[in-house]
């Protein structure tokens, strides 16, 4: 006799992306790696460095937060915590992830949690100053992981260190490197990723946050494309 009891709703977790701009007015690169073949979420998949929030992330300190239009999309259908939190996070999974540091020169106060303890080395303090939000997606339902993810834009500029050193990297992701925006799709690629990436491409050379933000949302009912900061849904979103 088959189990006929529903399976329980993946959770959604709050997520983070960092997407490293460099040589944005010439031929603009974005950094990548691939995830593991064994990964649960996008396998094989060539992606930017990022992950979900840990709980200690809203207790770090930032040296300098995002601007206050940044701060206003991220808190729009969340919450005023966010603007805070997910930048934490989005640096945290950078240096996790690829060894490259977004961060001012100082020291720490007081004690450095074990997930910073290796950031805090470095003799930095994590600043969101240089960084745009620019993308919001949820991963829609079926899927083994859910994520409600925030995408960053920063200038390599912005990065404390060598943008081309990746030995302090972990091992979640291989083959990191520079890929040109022309050439990217060349890769696997996860399809938002691609949508992503379209919008980075249409923005690169101007710094300022955008007037606006996409906001992918994927609940059980239906998806949409909204705009966060300006007129609701894009022509023809809803499903």
């Amino acid at each position: 006799m088959s189990d006929t009891t529903p399976k329980p709703p993946v959770p959604v977790r709050d997520a983070a992306t960092v997407i490293v701009l460099r040589d944005a007015a010439t031929r603009p690169r974005v950094l990548m790696g691939q995830r593991g073949s064994k990964a649960a979420f996008m396998p094989d998949k060539v992606v930017f460095p990022g992950g979900a929030t840990d709980p200690g992330d809203a207790a770090i300190p930032l040296a300098q937060p995002l601007s206050p239009t940044c701060a206003g999309r991220l808190a729009e259908d969340a919450g005023p915590s966010h603007a805070h939190v997910l930048p934490v996070t989005a640096i945290r999974e950078l240096f996790e992830e690829t060894g490259q540091i977004l961060g001012t020169p100082g020291a720490w106060q007081g004690p450095v949690p074990e997930d910073w303890r290796a950031f805090a080395a470095t003799g930095h303090i994590p600043d969101a100053r240089a960084m745009r939000f620019v993308f919001r997606a949820i991963t829609p339902p079926g899927r083994p992981r859910r994520f409600d993810a925030r995408f960053f834009v920063v200038d390599a500029t912005a990065l404390a260190g060598d943008p081309d050193d990746f030995s302090a990297a972990s091992d979640e992701l291989s083959h990191l490197q520079w890929i040109a925006l022309e050439d990217v799709r060349a890769h696997d690629l996860p399809f938002i990723t691609e949508v992503v990436l379209a919008e980075v491409a249409a923005r690169a050379a101007d710094p300022a946050p955008p007037p606006s933000v996409p906001f992918f949302r994927n609940d059980d009912e239906q998806s949409l494309f909204l705009r966060l900061g300006g007129q609701g849904p894009l022509s023809g979103a809803g499903r």
